[in-house]
């Protein structure tokens, strides 16, 4: 029962951090229509950051990562994207991943390959006992930032103006900049949010490993669009789901399987998503909204 109660505290913890990665590409494409694989530099030059800030008291290094993403962000969205707005999905695909792509090459010149480490949240390592669980307190802390994060976007999204303006750019882009959306302010705001979800992704990235190298980022995207895909492309919610089913999968593989198969264990999970969305194309928003007419 206690190797039980610890694995389920695993997929909880894994699920909420996929699930932020997955909410910062959902959010951005739901509105923009843009697949932004350069979320992933965003993450990979805050968690850089933290590990410049590592000397710092850690509010200051939370708050300045948190600021310094968002602001990346809206710099990617002013000076990149929003010239090229008016092309084409694919179009938007191509410069996102070229954008990636310049970045890592930026942060390998500038930088190295060598990696760096911080000892931020090093405390965070030690277990807290529930009864007789040992439970680690980063898995404590990931489970409650994924919570207050995703209940506070819900609370945005569905209580607030700029939450009203959010979703009706979501619903039709340009039938809300018909009835004064404005599309500029929109599209900023939108990946100032998506940036502090990487902020908060990359804090949590460094609380776990506390190791940073230009690829970082590369882990990160890579889940986030699969728990994009899986859940539904443009849901928020069906991102937050298929985040938290990959952590779940994850972790049930990690366990199940015999030692020598478990470096198989991201192909088998990977297969396993090809084989949902064989047989479920529209991923899992789909089958839920077919779900409510039956």
């Amino acid at each position: 029962m206690t190797q039980v109660v610890e694995y389920v505290v695993q997929a909880v913890s894994l699920g909420g951090l996929y699930a932020l990665f997955a909410l910062g590409i959902a959010l951005i494409f739901g509105i923009g229509r843009i697949v932004n694989f350069a979320h992933g530099q965003i993450i990979a030059l805050s968690c850089y950051l933290i590990v410049w800030c590592g000397t710092l008291p850690w509010p200051i290094t939370v708050l300045a990562t948190i600021a310094a993403a968002s602001a990346i962000a809206v710099g990617m969205e002013t000076m990149v994207f929003r010239p090229a707005r008016l092309a084409d999905e694919s179009t938007l695909l191509i410069i996102s991943f070229a954008l990636a792509l310049a970045i890592e090459a930026l942060v390998l010149l500038l930088i190295g390959a060598t990696p760096r480490s911080t000892s931020f949240g090093l405390s965070l390592g030690k277990p807290v006992h529930v009864g007789s669980v040992p439970i680690p307190r980063v898995d404590l802390l990931t489970v409650a930032v994924a919570a207050g994060l995703l209940g506070g976007l819900v609370f945005l999204l569905r209580r607030t103006p700029l939450g009203v303006r959010l979703r009706a750019a979501a619903e039709d882009f340009e039938m809300a900049r018909l009835v004064g959306v404005a599309a500029n302010g929109t599209m900023a705001a939108t990946f100032a949010l998506g940036g502090m979800l990487a902020g908060v992704a990359a804090l949590l990235i460094m609380v776990n490993g506390g190791i940073v190298t230009p690829d970082i980022g590369f882990e990160p995207v890579l889940i986030a669009f699969i728990a994009t895909v899986i859940g539904g492309m443009g849901s928020l919610s069906g991102a937050v789901a298929g985040g938290f089913l990959l952590g779940a999968l994850t972790v049930v593989l990690q366990a199940a399987l015999p030692e020598g198969l478990r470096v198989y264990r991201d192909a088998l999970l990977f297969g396993l998503v090809i084989g949902l969305l064989v047989f479920r194309p529209g991923g899992l928003a789909l089958v839920a909204e077919r779900a409510k007419r039956i």
